[in-house]
């Protein structure tokens, strides 16, 4: 069986107030579109069609870089297949976006399917919709439904004496009698490549909004003789589709609700459930606790009795074991070793790479940073494009100056260096094993080993002076 995936994603979106195509808009920290690209990828579909209008160039910027020719393109996240990008240039209904797509979808067989997907229902699951493809293998089209208590705007689903599906009916088309049903239609459904085809060809857009509804194949599909198979849900997030900010919000508070219940059911211990953010994948050993307003973002690892401290972001790093992340840290492209103390209120940007027992304290910054084990800058201090040794002592105040204006530069620290407070190390400049910086020196030639380096200004006392008076 080949199975394609159309992804309708042309729509504006005029509810979300944006400039933004509503699809690009972010849950859990990515597009709502790539969250549906990524559920379709794991079916293993050859290829995956993206129906784009408004915005398109961005969304087709987003997957595939600069390029933004129409066409098959390959895109690292599909799992055997391609995307490709079909514009469509008037927003005539559903039933006409999905035959934008049809030119791209050959129809070799009649076990040949296509599934249509959403680019604004974005926590559909992988499971559901493998278990809609196996109910309809036998059938030439299936539909995924939902059970609510509140269908209103949503097309009824409507059965026959036996239960058998015969009509979707849009809101605006349907009687009072059909008003009352409580299973609506999702909008997603499975369908053989051929018949679709057929039906899609014979679409009318003679309905209250003018427009060519995708539901209607399912009345053809009876007409033409055929069952019409269905898969039902109850949860209304699955399916849920986004037209404004507060559905949005809502959808991520459900999918960091769930992500958090996975963390608790392994044994994390989350502080509070509601106030944590998972917008990345993660990865972590036993014991791992998690403080409230906790932001965890891209590819990250924690090991065994790591402690995430109140109101902390981490993103694509690596911590290792014991490590402590104090409140209010931002963690960056980081990699930590092992019982390693960080914050509160450091800031670790990417290229930070710290050794096992280093410890980074409050209001502390390194950038690009090489530490060696047991080092520590407690306070106030900037670390930036450095290598530096083990045992080494980072005063307060002190700055790496690593930037003349034009160029970065490194600066190299030895074994056992002690920098006293309010000192600034100019780059490139290099102090060796031993070596000892006094306080308020402004170091930038290289200091041998075991020298104490001075770099500061004779004291002047003045005596008699008077203060400025304010005329």
């Amino acid at each position: 069986m080949r199975l394609d995936v159309v992804i309708l994603a042309a729509g504006k979106g005029t509810r979300m107030n944006s400039n933004l195509p509503k699809v690009m808009h972010a849950l859990a920290g990515k597009p709502m579109i790539e969250h549906v690209v990524d559920c379709a990828s794991s079916l293993g579909t050859e290829h995956i069609h993206l129906v784009v209008g408004h915005g398109a160039d961005l969304i087709k910027t987003h997957f595939i870089g600069d390029d933004s020719a129409a066409g098959y393109t390959s895109h690292e996240g599909i799992k055997g297949g391609d995307l490709n990008f079909v514009i469509q240039e008037e927003q005539l209904g559903t039933g006409h976006a999905v035959k934008q797509a049809i030119p791209s979808i050959p129809a070799r067989s009649v076990e040949d399917r296509v599934l249509v997907l959403y680019g604004d229902v974005p926590l559909v699951s992988k499971d559901s919709l493998q278990e809609l493809i196996e109910a309809s293998a036998m059938s030439p089209l299936g539909v995924f439904t939902l059970f609510t208590q509140n269908p209103e705007g949503l097309g009824r689903i409507v059965r026959d004496e036996s239960h058998q599906l015969k009509a979707i009916v849009e809101e605006r088309d349907a009687t009072e009698e059909q008003k009352s049903i409580n299973e609506v239609n999702s909008g997603i459904l499975v369908a053989s490549a051929i018949e679709l085809k057929d039906w899609l060809s014979r679409l009318s857009n003679d309905n209250a909004q003018g427009e060519y509804y995708l539901t209607d194949v399912v009345a053809m599909a009876v007409a033409d003789g055929h069952l019409v198979e269905s898969m039902t849900t109850g949860d209304e997030y699955e399916v849920q589709g986004v037209n404004d900010k507060l559905q949005l919000c809502m959808l991520e508070r459900h999918f960091q609700m769930i992500q958090a219940q996975a963390l608790l059911a392994t044994g994390v211990t989350v502080m509070d459930p509601t106030r944590v953010d998972i917008r990345g994948d993660i990865s972590y050993g036993r014991d791992l606790t998690i403080d409230v307003n906790v932001v965890i973002e891209g590819q990250v690892k924690f090991g065994n009795n790591v402690s995430i401290g109140a109101n902390c972001i981490v993103k694509d790093a690596t911590l290792g074991d014991d490590v402590t992340l104090l409140p209010g840290t931002i963690i960056d492209g980081a990699v930590i070793g092992n019982a390693a103390s960080i914050g509160p209120y450091a800031r670790l940007r990417p290229g930070t790479v710290l050794a096992d027992s280093v410890k980074i304290g409050n209001f502390v910054e390194t950038k690009k940073t090489v530490m060696g084990k047991g080092s520590k800058a407690n306070h106030l201090a900037y670390v930036g494009d450095a290598v530096i040794g083990a045992g080494v002592n980072i005063g307060a105040g002190t700055i790496f100056c690593n930037y003349d204006g034009v160029n970065k530069h490194t600066t190299t620290v030895g074994d056992d260096v002690f920098i006293g407070s309010n000192s600034v190390l100019v780059a490139p400049v290099e102090l060796e094993t031993g070596v000892f910086v006094a306080a308020g020196s402004v170091v930038n030639l290289p200091v041998p080993s075991e020298n104490l380096a001075v770099g500061r200004a004779k004291q002047r006392n003045i005596p008699g002076w008077k203060r400025p008076i304010k005329k």
